[in-house]
């Protein structure tokens, strides 16, 4: 038997319920700091296990996953975004993955460059020296309309008719109702006439009429399997083993699956690495050198990202101190050993993303931010489950390179034209651990326009 080291008691009924959803960041890190590699704790009548070992998580994400299933957390947002690709389980998973797979090679998302460079101008070409932004909504509005370009092939401002101005704020109510439910251990049904509840059926009403009026109308369309986005690319998807394509529930599934992890999570990294490039002025300054020895004021393109290793570095550094999605959770569904402990049906087991990207045993100065920390062989050096901001084994996120070349692209066409700042007396940025780790308060920023450094 492994040893695990039990945790702090708690209350008598709720155990560790209070604190953990007071601080989560800070309970989780707190548990790693104080009981090691595998502690126990409780919410409720559940039982809890933080690992904070590399190779026992690959254990449970990769050797050893078919005796697990998606907790609590994930199952509770299939309210918002349905059986997709991030919730669904078993042979309904791997079929989904099967389909989807074509819709994010890298030959495929390459095709999307021109688009995200372009919306990034488009964001940026009213702005004046020494206006202040609020950078988190910016983000957040600047990857919503990429999404929405790339998968519809429509335009945020000039398609008001499909309603995809109304996405963004459906989405936000769906993720905050799913943060709150998957916290508590009572499992109230969505049914009841709560506030919340009613607020999260006007949400889910919005993000279907919506979706489903953009896929009847393609569906309608005599190129509908053609165009070159990923909704085509979807409804155009036949499995290899049967041949079926998806029905119009799963498209809709698959759509608001990629608007949650490929709008939200990219803007939280861009917020994100502008927070930590304001704060550290040096890497600032080698990223701009990078960006303008390469690009000479150019816009940047997708034979460029090879060119931008420290760009690169440092959206890795600002993805391993706050990684957008800060915790992964599995429930046991059949007994299995982990590091020796055997663990039954029922007991959920966590893997904090946030904690394990802080470990001092592989980060020297782990709080500090430091972009050429990603320069050398690291990733090398240390165990693959070390780092893992897109999760891994057969459930790894599906859009990593989209995000990554998104973010990268995003990065070099504001980065070289202006530096960022926060306001005067901004109140301290905190992260805010909701399905996504989002810096709170939003970000608000003096924009300044910069001069090449070379």
């Amino acid at each position: 038997m492994g040893t695990v080291q039990i945790g702090p008691r708690g209350l008598p009924i709720t155990g560790n319920l209070y604190w953990f959803r007071k601080d989560p960041l800070s309970f989780l890190q707190r548990m790693a700091d104080e009981y090691g590699e595998m502690v126990h704790f409780r919410f409720g009548p559940r039982h809890f296990y933080l690992l904070n070992n590399p190779e026992h998580i690959k254990e449970v994400l990769v050797t050893k996953q078919a005796h697990f299933k998606k907790a609590k957390g994930l199952q509770t947002a299939k309210a918002v975004i349905g059986e997709g690709i991030l919730t669904s389980e078993g042979e309904t998973h791997m079929r989904q993955r099967r389909l989807m797979q074509p819709s994010f090679q890298p030959r495929q998302i390459r095709t999307y460059a021109d688009t995200m460079v372009a919306k990034a101008k488009k964001l940026i070409q009213d702005w004046q020296d020494g206006d202040v932004r609020p950078i988190s909504d910016d983000m957040m509005s600047l990857t919503l309309a990429i999404i929405v370009e790339t998968m519809f092939s429509l335009d945020m401002e000039q398609d008001v008719k499909a309603g995809v101005h109304k996405i963004g704020h459906a989405i936000d109510i769906g993720m905050k109702h799913v943060t709150r439910k998957a916290s508590s251990f009572l499992d109230l049904p969505d049914k009841l006439p709560t506030k919340g509840n009613k607020e999260l059926q006007q949400a889910r009403s919005v993000l279907d009429e919506v979706i489903y009026t953009i896929i009847n109308e393609r569906r309608e369309r005599a190129d509908a399997g053609e165009r070159n986005d990923l909704l085509g690319l979807l409804l155009a998807a036949r499995d290899e083993q049967d041949g079926t394509g998806m029905t119009d529930q799963q498209v809709r599934d698959e759509v608001m699956t990629i608007f949650l992890a490929g709008h939200e999570t990219t803007a939280n990294t861009l917020s994100w690495t502008w927070y930590l490039l304001s704060q550290h002025p040096e890497a600032e300054r080698a990223m701009q050198e990078e960006l303008d020895t390469v690009l000479s004021g150019r816009d940047p393109s997708f034979e460029d990202l090879q060119q931008l290793p420290y760009l690169h570095n440092v959206i890795w550094e600002s993805m391993r101190l706050y990684p957008a999605v800060w915790a992964i959770n599995r429930e046991v569904v059949s007994e299995v050993e982990i590091g020796g402990h055997t663990f039954t049906p029922g007991d959920t087991l966590m893997m904090s993303q946030y904690v394990m990207h802080r470990n001092p045993r592989y980060y020297a100065n782990p709080d500090q931010f430091r972009p050429e920390r990603f320069s050398g062989d690291l990733l090398k050096r240390n165990p693959p489950y070390a780092f893992f901001p897109f999760g891994g084994g057969p459930r790894i996120c599906i859009g990593n390179h989209f995000a990554l070349m998104e973010a990268a692209l995003i990065l070099a066409t504001i980065g070289q034209t202006y530096q960022l700042r926060l306001v005067d007396n901004h109140p301290p940025v905190q992260p805010e651990p909701l399905i996504t780790l989002r810096p709170n308060p939003g970000l608000r920023m003096v924009v300044s326009k910069r001069t090449q450094t070379s």
